[in-house]
């Protein structure tokens, strides 16, 4: 595991809570929430429940993001972003990243992770790769509407949200794939 820090060159924020029936920071995903799109073993890529509280009074929006900046890419890797949640809505209940995103919130809309699906895709760390962090992150934002387009990277949700980020609220998992 490296000790990259994704926040390190991004604006300061406020923070607030964010909480989960799926995961405990800083513990290990289920085989749920594991990739069976890459083949792993049990995986099923169910995207995890996730509530949220406190979040700066001016807030609009929502965006939430899960990031593993481990994967043996240079770049990390995306598994999931959602865009222009609500600012009434507090929670995304378990299994609402599927290929329908039919669950989310009215207006809300995922965009394609790093392997071009509109989905949540579950943790596939390279076996023997060590142990991997995924950040689970609800982006709290001073804008109803991020505008950007539903084909963008999460990359481009990042970069067009990081004048527009009010709050942060973090949750990291880890997941690790034997030799």
């Amino acid at each position: 595991m490296s000790a990259n820090n994704p926040f390190a060159r991004l604006p300061e924020a406020a923070s607030f809570t964010v909480t989960s029936t799926t995961i405990t920071d800083g513990a290990a995903w289920s085989p749920e929430q594991f990739s069976g799109i890459s083949g792993v073993s049990g995986g099923k890529d169910v995207s995890p429940q996730l509530s949220w509280s406190g979040a700066p009074d001016a807030t609009k929006s929502y965006a939430v993001t899960v990031y593993d900046p481990d994967a043996p890419t240079g770049s990390g890797f995306w598994h999931w972003a959602v865009a222009d949640i609500p600012g009434t809505v507090t929670q995304l209940p378990e299994g609402v990243g599927d290929d329908t995103g039919s669950g989310l919130p009215e207006g809300a809309y995922q965009l394609p992770n790093d392997a071009r699906a509109a989905r949540f895709i579950g943790a596939a760390p390279p076996a023997g790769h060590g142990p991997h962090r995924y950040f689970i992150v609800v982006h709290a934002l001073d804008v109803e509407s991020i505008g950007v387009p539903a084909d963008a990277t999460p990359a481009v949700l990042g970069f067009t949200m990081a004048g527009h980020i009010l709050g942060r609220a973090v949750l990291t998992a880890t997941a690790e794939t034997p030799v």
